[in-house]
């Protein structure tokens, strides 16, 4: 497929802000580069956003692709899906996957997102704990649901709201647990976090609020059981999923020594320091700021485009 002339563009991270970066190039400059694309999961592109909605049952993974198999290969891309990519030699151009898989670049987009931070307490390694980011994130929870009864979120953010209303729609007894003394409180103020957690309560779901998660306690069956809180108590626990927050993913960029600083660095055109190599979405750090909304990923694609 690769042809002599054309420039070769590989773009690590198949999610959102990547593969908006590749549709707003195509409009500009079709035939400008060879893409190949490497993807970690087994899917296309799909919508992050709408993984409550596929919880909730009220979608299915098909509703929620935003470029399939296909659209790659009419557009002459080529796909590598469930291969993480582990090494970027900035020297010989090239990036190497975790199947020896390896691809040259004369550009290279680094996509690669971020990642769920995981509570480091005892027991979070435990079968039944996960977090809220992916598409098998999502199947497993949907798969606990129809095998166990005690769900517990720790995160009282708009994320674990999300994943605890998902939940008890599909039958758990669900407990949120939160930190802080009240529900968003990045988004929401006391008393608007009282009327929501209210309503919250009349749909069946309970809060604990003001607690810290010390252990996850281990069940005979080798899956997590019960949750401890530093106060003594403790809840049964058969699910956990925590949604306390997100990393940008810069593991790769650093090891290949690209200047990081909570995020891979960026200037106004989505450049790192090293020119050949750009940088869109979660895993950013652009003037400082990383951003974890969409429509600013989205403007990050167009730039960089």
């Amino acid at each position: 497929m690769a042809t002599m002339n054309k420039t070769r563009l590989v773009v690590i991270g198949n999610g959102m802000a990547g593969i908006r970066t590749l549709e707003e190039l195509l409009k500009l400059a079709p035939d400008m580069y060879d893409i190949t694309v490497f993807g970690a999961e087994p899917h296309g592109n799909y919508n992050r956003i709408l993984l409550s909605p596929v919880l909730a049952g009220e979608m299915t993974i098909k509703d929620i692709m935003l470029n399939d198999v296909d659209w790659y290969a009419q557009n002459g891309i080529t796909l590598h899906l469930n291969k993480k990519v582990t090494q970027i030699d900035r020297v010989r151009r090239k990036v190497i996957a975790d199947d020896g898989t390896e691809a040259d670049y004369d550009r290279l987009l680094l996509a690669t997102g971020s990642n769920p931070f995981m509570l480091p307490v005892p027991g979070k390694d435990l079968p039944g704990v996960i977090s809220y980011r992916d598409i098998k994130d999502t199947d497993e929870m949907i798969e606990a649901a129809s095998r166990y009864r005690h769900a517990v979120v720790i995160g009282g953010g708009l994320l674990g709201l999300e994943a605890a209303n998902g939940l008890k729609l599909r039958g758990m007894d669900v407990t949120v647990v939160h930190l802080m003394p009240w529900l968003m409180e990045r988004q929401l103020d006391r008393t608007a976090a009282d009327l929501l957690q209210k309503s919250l309560e009349a749909k069946g779901l309970k809060f604990l609020l003001e607690k810290q998660t010390e252990e996850l306690v281990k069940g005979e069956s080798g899956r997590v059981c019960a949750i401890k809180f530093k106060d003594g108590e403790t809840i049964p626990a058969d699910l956990v999923v925590m949604a306390v927050g997100i990393r940008p993913s810069t593991g790769l960029a650093e090891a290949a020594s690209l200047h990081c600083n909570r995020g891979v660095v960026v200037n106004d055109t989505m450049q790192t320091y090293d020119p050949r190599i750009y940088a869109v979405g979660e895993c950013v750090s652009h003037r400082g700021i990383s951003y974890g909304l969409v429509a600013p990923l989205f403007e990050q694609a167009k730039v960089c485009a």
